[in-house]
């Protein structure tokens, strides 16, 4: 994965950086595997508007994405890697022995032809997924679930993985993406490996247009609203508008948010970096 810079032949052009899409080899998605996304708007089911700065954007398909890896024991061919549009991460089409078809995450290395497993039997080699207990201790990872048989739920986006730590008792410990360590259940599943399209992170739109593209409209600051329409808004000239808080006037910048008795608070050994 690389990214490609553009001569500056017009204005757009000048700060675009883009991925190269040399590792996708299929254009059209499997059809068994994607269903029409119709999208909102940003409105709720009575047409009005309860999330700003959305619309537009080109159609999406929805791909399918298999993030149970719960096929255990049946050996997979990586057939395709895929663009999706609904994620940074790149895909793969596993097709299994039994016959069925899969889209997966496709981590960093996956290459077309590779044969996959899951389960407690699986190698710990890249894009095998099997339960933390049968990683070995130091082992990057990505796909990881919170409990048992839930399905993947962290460290799922473009060029992100974790790594396996250590083990007390019946807990793994884990170290975050974000630099949070935190115990989860040894039954719980991983996928060998780092995410793919590591490159994404360098990507620069390089025009506004390409937001409109992905559905994001233009995005108003509060500072430069009137009094009436935002706590951050008013003042002579352009005031900085005091301390940064949203429309309702909840701090944004320093509040802590999370619930100070939350139950899965136990399971954090050391919060994430600030």
């Amino acid at each position: 994965m690389a990214v490609r810079k553009f001569k500056p032949t017009t204005p757009g052009q000048r700060h675009k950086i883009i991925g190269t899409f040399e590792e996708i080899t299929a254009r059209v998605p499997e059809k068994s595997l994607v269903f029409g996304k119709k999208s909102s708007g940003g409105r709720n089911n009575v047409g009005k508007m309860t999330m700003r700065y959305i619309g537009g954007g080109h159609k999406k398909v929805i791909r399918i994405v298999d993030f149970k890896r719960n096929k255990d024991g049946v050996p997979a061919v990586v057939k395709t890697i895929e663009y999706d549009p609904n994620r940074s991460a790149r895909i793969a089409l596993l097709f299994y022995a039994d016959g069925e078809k899969r889209y997966i995450i496709a981590p960093n290395g996956l290459q077309v032809g590779a044969t996959l497993m899951s389960g407690e039997n699986a190698a710990p080699e890249v894009g095998n997924a099997l339960p933390l207990q049968n990683i070995p201790v130091g082992t990057v990872i990505h796909n990881i679930e919170l409990r048992p048989g839930q399905g993947a739920a962290l460290v799922r986006s473009a060029g992100n993985f974790a790594q396996l730590t250590s083990r007390e008792g019946k807990y793994c410990v884990i170290k975050l993406p974000s630099g949070e360590v935190r115990q989860i259940l040894s039954t719980c599943k991983a996928t060998i490996g780092s995410v793919g399209n590591s490159d994404h992170g360098l990507e620069s739109s390089g025009k506004a247009g390409r937001s409109r593209w992905l559905g994001r409209r233009p995005h108003n600051r509060g500072v430069v609203m009137n009094p009436v329409d935002h706590p951050m808004g008013g003042g002579e000239g352009r005031a900085s508008g005091g301390h940064p808080r949203s429309r309702k006037g909840l701090y944004a910048k320093g509040l802590k948010t999370r619930a100070p008795k939350k139950q899965s608070n136990k399971y954090i050994i050391e919060r994430r970096k600030k």
